[in-house]
């Protein structure tokens, strides 16, 4: 009883104070590095605002969805001068790209998520958590009406000054015939809970003594539709599930088993230098994965896959005994609908400006999944480009007037910067050097038609960024950023020229910064891309992986559990009881 009632006051003792935890050094050590963390923020000490003070500065911020986006926007945003709502189905927050580990029980579901109350509870400033999912937004208004999900009844109405709008996105199915009805998917913690269940059930069902063999060697197939990461990752995992550890507790039904990529393009993991891609094919040829290219699959019956041969069209059935459907991301309904309020209708996703605001919406913002920024283009702005940069409004430009706004048009557009690097230009001097085709002075003047000649090829670089967390975390990071200095860049505004007006934009438009992608293939052996076009790919790649997924999880408990739970595999196995 004495050690019973000791613990308890210590449990108690850091729920009070959650400060105390600080006193808890963990390190984890991965790849030959040692990875240390400390938390920077602490609830206690927070500077209390007087209510009456409170009540007259504070704008409501509404942010829909706990994704990778809406939550690092949470865990950024240190201004306490915002009356913070959250709003969204799930009341945490997952770490979506260890889904594939939590499908063959390398990795436990609830290791991998943070409630989001323990998120925002850390705050200075004032967030308020609601399960509910929003089904309308009324940007004339300003309000958003949600539901509860609790019982799907009850509805409310919520007032906002700003609206982040992040619930990412659903899956696509391309409309294909039975895929909604019969395939799994795995973008949430319960799809990857059910394929856990399922591939055991697959497993327990073969080895029943009135099954056929035919029968049987159709339950142990499992498809995988989709070559890119997620389709890849989760071969790679439910290969290593079955060989190092199902077949040793199921070995009448080992020779079964039978694994098939299905991949509409030429090649798996096309996102990815070339060189990783081949190996990848190789290694997994070698491991007995039947990588399908070329196939689209045009129809999911209950037990049959039917697919369309890209070269000659011919259409041939495939027996399975699970399918995983893996194929991208489509639009939300709630999303569809806002996008035909405010005349985006024919677009695939929200659009926003370079500041990650809806085009058309002042105060409403969206990231990650749900929108893409539509970068405006050079030549739509050069004559106002020209105008600004003419000082003197003598009609011509000098290389020396030029100069003078390249930041700024950098700045403005990065496809002017991303055509000089691809040409290899130290700078806009050698660009109006290459327009004049010959050896450019100083003092040569350009005038309009030949400024437009020498940015004619710079648009040439715009590209999408792609759907992924990197991206929507970063973007979370930066729309914090722009609310925590909102008033201050009010007054003092920090962005680039306005060519189009007068003065400066408040805010430096949100840059992407690619650190690199990873491909786990199984067998302790991931492929890394790296800025810079720095390729790896084995063992020492699974360290590098498994030590910035463990820096990258959200909390100090998500490290100390995926950590624990890949030791827990490497001694005792993966767990194979359906739970």
């Amino acid at each position: 009883m004495r050690s019973f009632s000791f613990y308890e006051r210590v449990s108690r003792a850091f729920n009070d104070y959650p400060s105390l935890s600080k006193f808890l050094v963990v390190f984890t050590v991965s790849g030959g590095g040692l990875v240390a963390y400390a938390e920077a923020n602490s609830t206690n000490g927070a500077p209390a605002i007087a209510s009456s003070e409170s009540e007259n500065v504070k704008k409501k911020v509404v942010v829909l969805g706990t994704g990778w986006a809406g939550t690092s926007f949470l865990k950024n945003l240190n201004n306490p001068t915002y009356d913070v709502q959250v709003i969204s189905p799930r009341n945490y927050f997952a770490f979506t790209p260890l889904l594939p580990s939590v499908t063959c029980g390398t990795v436990e579901p609830r290791s991998i998520v943070e409630p989001i109350r323990n998120i925002v509870r850390k705050k200075h400033s004032d967030v308020q958590f609601c399960e509910a999912e929003c089904f309308k937004i009324d940007a004339e208004n300003k309000k958003i009406y949600c539901r509860s999900t609790q019982n799907g009844k009850d509805e409310f109405v919520v007032d906002f000054d700003y609206l982040i709008i992040s619930v990412g996105a659903r899956v696509n199915t391309f409309n294909t015939p039975g895929v909604e009805e019969h395939c799994h998917f795995l973008k949430e913690v319960e799809d990857a809970q059910r394929i856990r269940r399922t591939v055991i059930d697959c497993f327990e069902r073969a080895s029943l003594p009135n099954v056929s063999e035919e029968e049987r060697k159709r339950i142990l197939h499992f498809a995988i539709v989709g070559g890119g990461p997620t389709g890849v990752e989760f071969a790679a995992v439910l290969h290593d599930f079955v060989k190092e550890d199902l077949v040793t507790l199921y070995p009448r039904v080992k020779d079964q088993v039978k694994i098939t990529l299905l991949e509409a393009g030429d090649h798996i993991l096309n996102m990815f230098d070339k060189r990783i891609t081949t190996f990848a094919e190789d290694k997994f040829g070698r491991d007995g994965i039947d990588v399908k290219t070329g196939s689209m699959v045009v129809k999911v019956s209950e037990k049959e896959i039917s697919t369309k041969e890209m070269k000659n069209g011919q259409i041939s059935v495939m027996p399975y005994g699970m399918a995983v459907w893996s194929t991208g991301i489509g639009t939300r309904p709630i999303i569809v609908d806002f996008m035909k309020q405010i005349g985006q209708a024919n677009r695939r996703v929200l659009a926003t400006d370079e500041w990650l605001r809806v085009e058309g919406c002042d105060s409403i913002y969206a990231l990650g999944d749900c929108a893409t920024i539509n970068q405006r283009k050079v030549m739509e702005d050069i004559s106002a480009i020209f105008s600004k940069a003419d000082a003197d409004n003598s009609g011509t430009l000098t290389v020396k007037e030029f100069r003078e706004v390249i930041d700024d048009i950098c700045e403005r557009y990065p496809q002017v910067e991303l055509y000089l690097k691809k040409k290899q230009m130290s700078d806009i001097f050698d660009l109006l050097k290459e327009s004049k085709g010959d050896d450019t002075k100083e003092s040569v003047e350009l005038n309009i038609e030949e400024f437009k000649s020498a940015l004619s090829q710079v648009d040439s670089q715009m590209k999408n960024l792609p759907a992924t967390a990197q991206v929507a975390s970063q973007q979370g990071v930066y729309l914090a950023k722009c609310f925590n200095r909102m008033e201050e860049c009010e007054k003092n505004p920090e962005g680039p020229l306005r060519f189009r007006g007068t003065g400066r934009h408040r805010f430096r438009p949100f840059r992407y910064k690619h650190l690199g992608q990873f491909a786990p293939l199984g067998g302790e052996q991931t492929a890394a891309q790296l800025p810079g076009d720095w390729v790896s790919i084995g063992q020492s790649s699974q360290w590098l992986w498994y030590s910035v997924y463990t820096s990258k999880q959200v909390s100090w408990r998500n490290r100390v559990l995926v950590v624990t739970d890949w030791t827990r595999r490497f001694i005792f196995g993966r767990d194979s009881s359906r739970i």
